[in-house]
């Protein structure tokens, strides 16, 4: 991925194995959000492919990643903050409804049949993410933490075969990450979907992670188990520092 003359994605090649997760890591601008953005259909990479389930992402449109089974939460959660946690969450679903916009406007029986199978999703993942509490307000001035569920909340209900992650335990405080750590895990054997996550708290990547992946300058330095990935010279130089670090 070109940006002008800069290379931020440089022949960075893995792949994530159904039903694993992936952990993503690496300095500040070594290319993770710019992988995700490629992913998702938000940037168009400059050359090579990117293959989901052997179908090629080139060249589709991002309103389509979602349909294909790619879901995504933010670094910074989008949210709409007029609106309740259940409506945030019935937009995630949006995209598996068939009915067109004048059979939407008219409120024919198509499109009230959708919305009502989204609805029945939502007492699940409202137990799941314990939000069932919060359900009926408003997002807008809720917790960070809040916010952070209901955006993966959002996602889950899209029914996604891949979950990007972009910095879930970003402005989480200690219990909340501990709380992550077992949601993740949960998510991905209840819902039996892969997770590519994007991750700064080193203690949750390798915890969760059955795969990590390392960047740096937008080149790929390791990609291996967790032990194998903490213990790569070329990692602990260039993103955990000192050995003893590496367990911080």
């Amino acid at each position: 991925m070109r940006f002008g003359g800069i290379i931020a994605l440089g022949g960075v090649s893995f792949a994530v194995g159904r039903g694993q997760i992936c952990g993503l890591i690496g300095p500040n601008g070594s290319g993770k959000t710019t992988l995700f953005n490629c992913i998702s259909g938000i940037y168009r990479h400059s050359r090579g492919d990117i293959l989901f389930e052997g179908q090629s992402l080139s060249g589709l449109p991002r309103h389509r990643m979602a349909a294909l089974g790619i879901g995504r939460t933010f670094q910074n959660v989008a949210l709409f903050d007029s609106m309740t946690v259940r409506d945030n969450m019935l937009v995630g679903a949006h995209h598996l409804g068939r009915s067109g916009f004048a059979a939407n406007a008219l409120r024919l029986p198509g499109p009230r049949r959708e919305e009502a199978q989204a609805r029945g999703k939502l007492p699940e993942l409202l137990d799941l993410l314990d939000l069932r509490a919060v359900a009926d307000m408003a997002v807008g001035g809720m917790p960070f933490g809040t916010r952070k569920r209901v955006e993966l909340a959002r996602a889950l209900i899209g029914a996604p075969k891949l979950l990007l992650l972009d910095e879930p335990a970003g402005g989480l405080n200690h219990g909340e990450v501990e709380e992550l750590e077992r949601l993740l895990r949960l998510i991905r054997a209840h819902f039996d979907l892969s997770i590519l996550l994007v991750e700064h708290h080193m203690n949750l990547v390798m915890r969760v992670s059955d795969q990590v992946v390392a960047l740096e300058f937008g080149m790929k330095i390791a990609d291996g188990t967790p032990g194998q990935v903490r213990n790569e010279p070329e990692v602990i130089r260039a993103y955990l520092g000192e050995t003893d670090n590496a367990h911080a």
